[in-house]
């Protein structure tokens, strides 16, 4: 790729958060050094020994198409979208699948599953949940009809988003990306962090008195374009997005790493990424938050990663003025970071005494702390940092400059499947999953839910003092995930760890633990909340257990867009060894069935009241879960370990047609798309492929989608095509159904599963089933859809 093909410009902003409810107003008000901190108005502070928030004033947030169908989160970004959009020129896309939506947020719906809980609970509730509805609204709201994802890794997902929206762009498959962050204060978050003991009583004060968090809300978006795509239109550009890097600390669920080796490795890759020198940077927004731990960790990575080379940079944090948003955080940041390059002004971090400022003079020597008030400074390069609860470090650069970034630099290299971890409700290994298979075992009930043992701990190595720390989601992905390494002979060492990382899928993430944090704080009192319980309400502690268990520290991200998350798991993996972030990926899907899970189901109407098969013209299906990893590696790489190779990754597609969230009809022909770009992709065409995983689970609904895209691409023959449902044996796993289908078809190419119950298509459409060898296979798709009009499609080969 050329220089300009891998630029990436910013041509829109919007914002709104506790000190201003549009760019203009946040701006001014930042350079008036004004706060938006308050004695909280939203939450029951009985008891509690902090009662500030920053929150959003805002009386227009239900001007918007059907504002009853959204929770707050996604109203706060749906204003903070229509900005952007507008400041950048653009209005309804029209489903342009060009054009794509990544969101980051930490608690997502969280004020709906309040209003639920301690309602009637109503079905119109669920749908607001999970993070999964916040870019699909957006995306609704525009016409965006491309890859439309939301990243979870708590209060890094907004720096994330914007990371991954150029990863897109430089792959080549969006031109367009609403990418950003937004969360809402409520009452689940406030009780978490009373329960860490982690907020400030008197307001946050980053890099000064470090006593504690203030927690804020809003939203922030950028409009990040293809260079080409920006210039073709005549867009005016604000700066360059540059490189950017994630990494994990593999140390501590809550808690930074104290030497902040990751967090620099993160900041290393961003620069090296962007291709400029450290002495570029003028500015650094840092992630600030007022912790003792955070800033300490903070503070020592500016001076040991800049060092002499650049011991004068400015930094400052601005969650002083509008506290901590967590998911929108690094999003809102990106903001003020664009705004603080575009006019030469770096931001203060404010309330500094004169005695203050001397104790800082003496922790950060000869560093830059901004502080009081902005001023005016020359800048050439910015970058914006943030980390998060599951060890998440990310950072990245915008610049007045192109840079010198790299893309897609291992785009020619195949990659390689090498291991599999399975958790299932058949089991919690390959080989019982296997055996399970071979003696025809079906769910024995309309709701089936798999269940780790201290057996698989001890088999694994697994402490006790760690498994303790685990929710049910944390037990299944620490479990799948170590299979897989298992699996796959990967021994992770300190010279290969940062050369692995881990993306998770899930369809509800920490749904179900947020709920149980709601129950328990809703009968006990916000005062009363549980230090133990709340880091699994983030939908990322489930991959930050994973990477504390194995000492993996390389790229570390969580996303959720229903049950497709599992099979983009597999293509975002692809994207960041083919970008050559890293030579080895662990892809997983991972959701969970608990009760609450069900009962969700149950309301919505989707759940069977008994068993179902697919292609059983039920209306419903049986509820599942599971968690599956699948260990890809660039396949030099993993020749070079003397690896097994079950099959290869070969292509990635994705096609949405936008719906209400929480409906697919409608959307049937996105599926068409989805599986032909991933034909496209993997340099194959339909005549190629041998058979297909699917995602049929026994709804009429949507078994009929899968029928009917089939039936469109593959013509003739279809009929004798075999269609493997994993789903007929493990009911809806949501992420974990969709990599549990990759799995599978990685088995099948193998040799490892000889044969497996098959179903076929007539022409007419009827459905038959029997048992289909696996000699001969040569590439199989594997598909996986999600609420809203969203397809994913994946292509193994042999």
């Amino acid at each position: 790729m050329t220089l300009e093909e891998n630029r990436c410009v910013v041509t829109g902003l919007g914002v709104i958060c506790a000190v201003g409810n549009n760019v203009e107003e946040t701006w001014n008000n930042a350079l008036k050094s004004v706060s938006g901190i308050y004695k909280t108005t939203s939450v029951d502070t009985k008891n509690c020994y902090a009662d500030l928030a920053a929150e959003v004033k805002c009386d227009t947030l239900d001007d918007i198409e059907a504002p009853e169908e959204k929770d707050r989160v996604s109203k706060l970004c749906i204003k903070a979208a229509n900005e952007a959009l507008a400041d950048a020129g653009l209005s309804n896309f029209n489903d342009d699948q060009r054009v794509s939506v990544i969101i980051g947020s930490c608690v997502g719906g969280v004020i709906s599953i309040e209003h639920y809980h301690q309602g009637a609970k109503e079905a119109a509730d669920i749908p607001k949940m999970p993070i999964a509805s916040i870019a699909s609204q957006v995306a609704e709201t525009c016409g965006a009809g491309g890859i439309v994802t939301n990243v979870a890794n708590a209060c890094a997902a907004g720096t994330i988003s914007i990371a991954l929206a150029c990863d897109l762009i430089r792959a080549g498959k969006a031109d367009v990306v609403v990418a950003g962050g937004a969360d809402s204060f409520a009452a689940v978050p406030y009780s978490g962090f009373l329960s860490l003991h982690a907020l400030d009583e008197n307001g946050c004060s980053p890099f000064n008195h470090c006593n504690g968090i203030t927690l804020g809300e809003g939203a922030g978006i950028v409009i990040v374009e293809s260079y080409e795509h920006a210039q073709k239109r005549g867009a005016k550009t604000y700066c360059e997005v540059l490189g950017s890097g994630v990494t994990s600390d593999a140390n501590h669920i809550t808690a930074p790493r104290e030497d902040a080796l990751c967090l620099m490795e993160a900041m290393n890759r961003a620069v090296k990424n962007s291709g400029i020198a450290k002495s570029d940077i003028g500015y650094v927004n840092a992630h600030g938050t007022g912790t003792g731990k955070n800033d300490y960790a903070e503070m020592t990575a500016f001076k040991q990663f800049f060092g002499e080379e650049n011991p004068t940079v400015s930094v400052s944090s601005t969650k002083v003025m509008t506290g901590h948003c967590l998911g929108a955080a690094g999003a809102i940041e990106a903001v003020f970071s664009i705004k603080a390059l575009t006019t030469d002004t770096v931001l203060p971090t404010l309330h500094y005494s004169a005695e203050d400022s001397a104790a800082l003079k003496e922790k950060a020597g000869s560093l830059d702390f901004v502080q009081n008030e902005p001023r005016k400074k020359p800048l050439q390069s910015v970058m914006s940092n943030n980390v998060a609860f599951g060890g998440t470090n990310a950072s990245i650069v915008f610049s007045k400059q192109p840079g010198n970034v790299s893309a897609q630099p291992a785009r020619d290299k195949k990659i390689a499947v090498t291991g599999l971890g399975i958790v299932s409700p058949l089991g919690n290994s390959k080989s019982a999953y296997i055996e399970a298979l071979k003696a025809g075992k079906k769910p024995e009930s309309a709701s089936v839910k798999s269940t780790i043992s201290l057996d698989d701990y001890k088999e694994l190595g697994i402490k006790m003092a760690f498994y303790r720390k685990l929710d049910n989601l944390g037990q299944l992905q620490t479990v799948s995930g170590m299979r897989a390494l298992q699996d796959a002979d990967f021994k992770v060492t300190e010279d290969n760890a940062k050369d692995i990382g881990i993306i998770v899928g899930t369809s509800e993430g920490g749904l179900g633990s947020t709920y149980d944090f709601e129950e328990l704080i809703a009968r006990e009192g916000n005062a009363n909340g549980s230090a133990f319980k709340f880091p699994h309400t983030v939908y990322n502690a489930a991959g930050g257990y994973l990477s504390i268990c194995s000492g993996i520290k390389g790229y570390g991200v969580t996303i959720t867009t229903g049950p497709l998350s599992g099979l983009d798991s597999i293509g975002y993996s692809m994207n960041v060894i083919h970008d050559g972030q890293e030579q080895a990926m662990m892809a997983t899907g991972t959701d969970e069935n608990i009760p609450v899970i069900t009962e969700f189901a149950q309301k919505l109407g989707v759940a069977a009241s008994d068993v179902v098969a697919p292609f059983a013209n039920a209306e419903g299906c049986v509820v599942g879960d599971g968690s599956v990893s699948i260990l890809l590696e660039e396949d030099g790489y993993a020749k070079a370990r003397g690896a097994k190779v079950y099959c290869y990754a070969l292509g990635f597609g994705h096609g949405r047609k936008n719906v209400k969230f929480g409906k697919l009809s409608g959307s049937d022909e996105a599926l068409d798309k989805a599986i032909n770009d991933a034909l496209a992709d993997a340099g194959l065409k339909a005549s190629d492929i041998d058979a297909v995983c699917g995602f049929a689970n026994g709804f009429k609904k949507i078994d009929d989608i899968e029928k009917g895209a089939l039936q469109r691409v593959f013509g003739d023959k279809l009929a004798s095509m075999p269609l493997f449902e994993v789903k007929e044996r493990t009911g809806e796993g949501r992420a974990g159904s969709a990599t549990l289908a990759a799995s599978e078809a990685a088995m099948l190419l193998s040799g490892e599963l000889e044969s497996d119950n098959a179903y076929f298509v007539a022409n007419d459409g009827s459905v038959s089933s029997k048992q289909a060898a696996a000699a001969g296979l040569k590439n199989i798709l594997i598909i996986s859809f999600a609420a809203g009009g969203s397809y994913s499609a994946v292509v193994f080969g042999k």
